[in-house]
């Protein structure tokens, strides 16, 4: 059990040592990605709980509906200090559609059609060209 807990608090000191040793730039350029990725996270639990307060008729999650939408704008508001505006957004909305949609089947069991699976493919696709195209620009 020992040996166990060594070996973990090695591979967690060396993790947390590469954290810290990364150079800035590579770490402030990090911290927008970390943003944006967060404000998905908030989105996505945004409209679920948007789901969840049955036409707002639930509180608690009618509360959260607009406190996970405050935190969501303000994550890719701190996001696009760095990112494009096209890129930042893109990404936002449309890997939070798709999670969205992912949620939809797997929890409230939605239908999994080929029309929403066709739209989610063309979604993620205007996703990755967009990035690809943020990229080339900066």
């Amino acid at each position: 059990m020992g040996y166990r807990l060594t070996n973990c608090h090695q591979a967690f000191t060396q993790f947390r040592c590469s954290i810290l040793t990364l150079q800035p730039s590579r770490r402030e350029n990090a911290v927008p990605w970390i943003f944006l990725t967060v404000a998905i996270l908030f989105e996505v639990a945004g409209i679920t709980s948007m789901k969840l307060s049955r036409g707002l008729t639930e509180t608690g999650p009618s509360i959260a509906v607009v406190v996970f939408y405050v935190c969501s704008a303000a994550a890719v508001i701190l996001a696009m200090k760095k990112l494009e505006l096209s890129t930042a957004y893109a990404i936002w909305s449309g890997v939070g559609t798709a999670l969205a949609a992912a949620i939809g089947v797997a929890y409230f069991r939605e239908p999994m059609t080929l029309l929403k699976i066709g739209s989610l493919a063309l979604v993620i696709l205007g996703v990755v060209g967009l990035s690809i195209a943020g990229r080339e620009t900066n």
